[in-house]
C-alpha cells in the first residue's frame, strides 16, 4: 500500500481485527484462481528431496540468483560495467520478486509493491537509475528533480472511509473529541522533534548511528506508544496500519525504530509534485521491473530451483532444478551473487552461517476485476483507498491512473498482512483457504464503502506471498543478525531487502547495485 500522507497526517494531528474470520452472506462463483509464489516446488529444499544428477553444464562469468528488484539491479549494473556473460536464474515464471505485475483486458495490475515514494538525497543509487530511465526528465533552478508527470500519482491519491463515508486523507482526525485530538498533535510534535535531527533516511544503513535513536530498536511501537501516552483508539490505529503496511506486522510485532523512521524518513522533493506524492503505474512496479530488464532479458532463466551453490577452487558451482524441463544444469560461475531471502541462502550455500529469529509477514494480495467501481458516499475515488478500523489495508485502484476519459472498467488490488499470530502458523493457514473464501474475505473487508461490491466483479485472482517480506522485530535491524547478513563470502556476494530489515524497493537496488558493483571491483 501507499506510504500514509505523513505530512497531511502530521499537519492534521496539529491541527486537530479478528483475523481468522470474515465471511460474505451472498454465495456466488466468481471465476477466477489462486496464484502466487512456487512454494510447493520452493518446499523441496525444506523437505531434502533429492534431485537427478546435471544433464548438462552452462559456463559463465556470474550467477545471478533470484530475480527480484536486488538481482535485475545488479544484472543491469554489471552489464553497464561490461560483464556480459550473465545468467539470471529464478524460480518463477516471470522476474521481478514482490513487484511482478499482471494484466488482463480490462488493465495491468499490481501482484505485490505497487509504488515508490519520491527518493531522498541518500537514495543516490535510485535518483541515477530514475534519470537513466528518463523517470526524471531535469532539474529546476533548485535542484529538485523533475518527474514524468505520467507517473506522479493522480489526484486525490488517498481517502479513508470513517464515519459512513471516504473523506481526503488517511488521518482518522474527523469528529475526534479534544483530547484525542491533542495526542495527534503531541504525535504530531514527536515525530518532528526525531525529523529534524536528519537521522533516519534510506538506505537504513545511511541513518545516523545516534544512542538514542538506537534504542528504539529495543522495544516495540506499541511500547513506545504507550510510554507516551498515545492510547486514543484513532492514533493507535493509524500507527497500527502504517506499521502493517510498511512492515506486515501490527505495533506489537514491529520495533519502535522501524515504527518512527516510518514517519521519520522520507525527505524526497520534486519540482511537480507535493513531498508526499508517489510514483505509480497501474502495473505498479512492475513498470520498474520492465524498465530493470531491458538489455538483460537474454540472460533470464525462469523456472530454476536451485537448490545448491558452492564454492570451488576457481569459483563457483551453482545446481539448478529446471522445473519446466525436469532437469539439473550445473553452471559453473566466476562469482556469484546471492540475491535470495536468507532463509532460502542458508539452506544452499554449505557453512553459511544460519540466522536464528528471522520473521517474514505473509500477505494475500487479491485482484479484483470489476465492470465498474461502486459509488460510495463522500469524495470522489482515489488511488488508495482504506477503510478505518480494517485488519486489512484497503486497495489501490489501478483504472487511477488511466487516461481514458471515463473508465467504467477497472481493478482494483485488495492487500491484507497477516499478523497478531506466529508467521508460520498464519502460512500454514494461509494454505488451507480456498479460492471462494479468499474472494469472500477481501469483499467483506470491502462492504462498509461498498456493499453490493460482489455484483460487480466480473473475475478475481488471488496470490498468496507465503514470506511476503521480512518484519523489523524489535532487536534485528541494529542487531548482529543483521550485520552477519551483510558479509559477503567472495565468490559469492549478496544482495537482497532482508539485509536492511525492510522489503522496499529502494533498499533492495541499492543492495544490487552494491553487490554489483563489490563484485566487479574483485574481478
Amino acid at each position: 500500500m501507499v506510504p500514509m500522507n505523513r505530512r497531511r497526517f502530521l499537519a492534521a494531528s496539529a491541527a486537530a481485527p479478528a483475523l481468522l474470520t470474515g465471511s460474505c452472506s451472498r454465495d456466488q462463483t466468481i471465476p477466477g484462481s489462486i496464484l502466487g509464489a512456487s512454494h510447493a516446488v520452493g518446499h523441496r529444499l525444506r523437505q531434502g528431496i533429492d534431485f537427478p544428477k546435471p544433464t548438462r553444464e552452462v559456463k559463465t562469468d556470474v550467477v545471478i540468483a533470484g530475480g527480484g528488484i536486488a538481482g535485475l539491479a545488479a544484472a543491469r549494473r554489471l552489464r553497464q560495467l561490461g560483464v556480459a556473460n550473465l545468467q539470471i536464474l529464478d524460480l518463477e515464471h516471470a522476474v521481478g520478486g514482490a513487484s511482478i505485475s499482471g494484466s488482463n483486458s480490462v488493465s495491468a495490475y499490481p501482484w505485490g509493491a505497487h509504488y515508490v515514494p519520491l527518493p531522498g538525497k541518500d537514495c543516490r543509487e535510485v535518483l541515477q537509475f530514475f534519470e537513466e530511465i528518463q523517470l526524471i526528465t531535469g532539474h529546476d533552478a533548485a535542484g529538485r528533480p523533475i518527474y514524468d508527470e505520467l507517473a506522479l500519482c493522480h489526484d486525490p491519491q488517498e481517502r479513508l472511509f470513517m464515519h459512513g463515508e471516504w473523506q481526503e486523507g488517511l488521518a482518522p482526525t474527523a469528529g475526534l473529541t479534544k483530547s484525542e485530538l491533542d495526542q495527534f498533535t503531541a504525535f504530531a510534535a514527536e515525530i518532528e522533534r526525531w525529523r529534524s535531527r536528519q537521522i533516519f533516511t534510506l538506505p537504513v544503513d545511511r541513518s545516523k548511528l545516534d544512542p538514542e535513536a538506537l534504542s528504539l530498536d529495543t522495544i516495540t511501537m506499541a511500547e513506545w506508544m504507550a510510554r507516551h501516552s498515545f492510547d486514543c483508539a484513532p492514533l493507535l490505529w493509524q500507527v497500527d496500519y502504517s506499521c502493517r503496511d510498511d512492515f506486515g506486522g501490527n505495533l506489537s510485532e514491529v520495533s519502535a525504530w522501524a515504527g518512527i523512521h516510518y514517519f521519520a524518513s522520507r525527505t524526497g522533493e520534486a519540482a511537480n509534485a507535493e513531498h508526499e506524492t508517489v510514483l505509480t503505474w497501474p502495473s505498479g512496479n512492475g513498470w520498474l521491473v520492465d524498465q530493470l530488464k531491458l538489455n538483460i532479458s537474454d540472460s533470464i532463466r525462469p523456472n530454476q530451483l536451485i537448490y545448491q551453490i558452492t564454492p570451488q577452487a576457481h569459483g563457483v558451482d551453482v545446481l539448478s532444478f529446471d522445473t519446466r524441463l525436469n532437469e539439473v544444469i550445473r553452471y559453473k560461475a566466476r562469482s556469484v551473487i546471492c540475491a535470495l531471502p536468507r532463509f532460502i541462502a542458508q539452506r544452499i550455500i554449505p557453512g553459511l552461517a544460519p540466522i536464528s529469529g528471522l520473521e517474514y509477514s505473509p500477505w494475500v494480495v487479491t485482484n479484483l476485476t470489476l465492470d465498474e467501481l461502486p459509488p460510495s458516499p463522500g469524495v470522489l475515488p482515489a488511488w488508495d483507498n482504506v477503510i478505518y478500523g480494517s485488519s486489512a489495508l484497503g486497495y489501490v485502484n489501478a483504472g487511477h491512473q488511466s487516461l481514458s476519459s471515463r473508465p467504467i472498467e477497472t481493478v482494483i488490488t485488495h492487500y491484507e498482512a497477516l499478523c497478531g499470530q506466529p508467521p508460520a502458523k498464519l502460512r500454514e493457514w494461509m494454505l488451507t483457504q480456498n479460492h471462494h473464501q479468499w474472494v469472500q474475505r477481501s469483499v467483506e473487508a470491502l462492504k462498509a464503502p461498498h456493499p453490493d461490491l460482489s455484483g460487480h466483479i466480473k473475475s478475481a485472482d488471488v496470490w498468496l506471498w507465503g514470506h511476503g517480506m521480512i518484519r523489523p522485530k524489535p532487536g534485528f535491524l541494529w542487531g548482529k543478525e543483521r550485520q552477519l547478513m551483510q558479509q559477503h563470502r567472495p565468490p559469492i556476494y549478496f544482495a537482497h531487502s532482508d539485509m536492511s530489515g525492510m522489503s522496499l524497493f529502494e533498499e533492495a537496488y541499492t543492495r544490487g547495485i552494491t553487490a554489483a558493483e563489490t563484485l566487479h571491483q574483485a574481478f
